[in-house]
């Protein structure tokens, strides 16, 4: 059934991009539907970072979350399978590009918006840097190595395993390679920090600090959307006064900023998350 899985994904990505999404939005409702603790999660996400919004709103916002996630997941066919020129022209870059020129040592924060292959892949294909990222391996074996080969395709990237700890990465970020870091969700207490999220607290790692200090690096933030021609990724201006002294005040910094990105396009953040799975003491569970 994985091989299957596979074959079906490859074949999409021969397929004009307005069936693709179409699909996705066909089975991103069949999600909502019948996905039902997922659909709990999102709701309860989108209910305490949104509390002035209505019923209707918030549905209207978890159905999208579910459709732009569908559509997201079937665009791996292209961005993975689809022929060089496709991707090219299907994936935009634009912004402060100039920002990831020559080999300073970078860290890009790519927060979880459901583009994050597309930008990954973006810049990978189209600019000249050997690139770097965090990666988890899948319980699959034949799911693993499918998503590698994706995610390695252009550019011969470095991925390296989370469990390998942060030498190999913070020695790839003094080489010159851009760590493309993605902090914004909850790996547990141990590793984490409770920071406010929309006002609640949630446990985030502060990872983005922790590696821009070690390896002196400067922070550039990365927003990838998702448009009816393909993805806008959308390099930012550079973060200057980031790492400050205090990681916890990184991170609630982190945050706030991060907040501003979702607003502008908040059915397209990863909101099928867990985000506030871990609680501060003595606080109640939310899901």
């Amino acid at each position: 059934m994985n091989r299957l899985g596979i074959v079906f994904m490859q074949l999409l990505g021969h397929l004009p991009l307005a069936w693709v999404r179409a699909l996705g939005w066909l089975l991103g409702w069949a999600l909502y539907l019948l996905a039902v603790p997922r659909r709990r999660v999102v709701w309860v996400n989108l209910g305490l970072c949104f509390p002035s919004k209505n019923r209707a709103q918030i549905r209207a916002l978890a159905i999208g979350t579910f459709v732009h996630f569908a559509q997201a997941w079937l665009d791996r066919g292209w961005l993975w399978h689809g022929s060089p020129a496709l991707i090219r022209k299907r994936l935009r870059l634009t912004g402060e590009v100039h920002a990831l020129d020559g080999d300073m040592p970078t860290v890009i924060f790519a927060p979880h918006f459901v583009g994050l292959d597309a930008g990954w892949t973006a810049l990978t294909q189209q600019l000249p840097r050997t690139f770097a990222t965090i990666y988890t391996n899948q319980a699959n074996q034949t799911i693993d190595a499918w998503i590698l080969a994706g995610r390695k395709r252009f550019g011969q990237p470095g991925l390296y395993g989370r469990v390998a700890g942060v030498k190999p990465v913070v020695a790839a970020l003094r080489r010159g390679e851009p760590l493309y870091l993605l902090p914004d969700m909850n790996f547990g207490p141990e590793e984490s920090v409770f920071v406010p999220f929309y006002g609640v607290p949630a446990a985030t790692v502060p990872s983005l600090s922790r590696f821009a200090k070690l390896g002196r690096a400067q922070v550039v933030p990365v927003v990838t959307r998702m448009t009816a021609s393909g993805y806008e990724v959308e390099v930012k201006t550079p973060w200057l006064d980031f790492p400050g002294e205090d990681p916890v005040a990184d991170t609630a910094l982190m945050n706030r900023r991060l907040q501003a990105l979702i607003d502008t396009m908040p059915d397209q953040y990863y909101w099928v998350h867990k985000r506030f799975k871990d609680r501060p003491p003595g606080e109640p569970p939310v899901y």
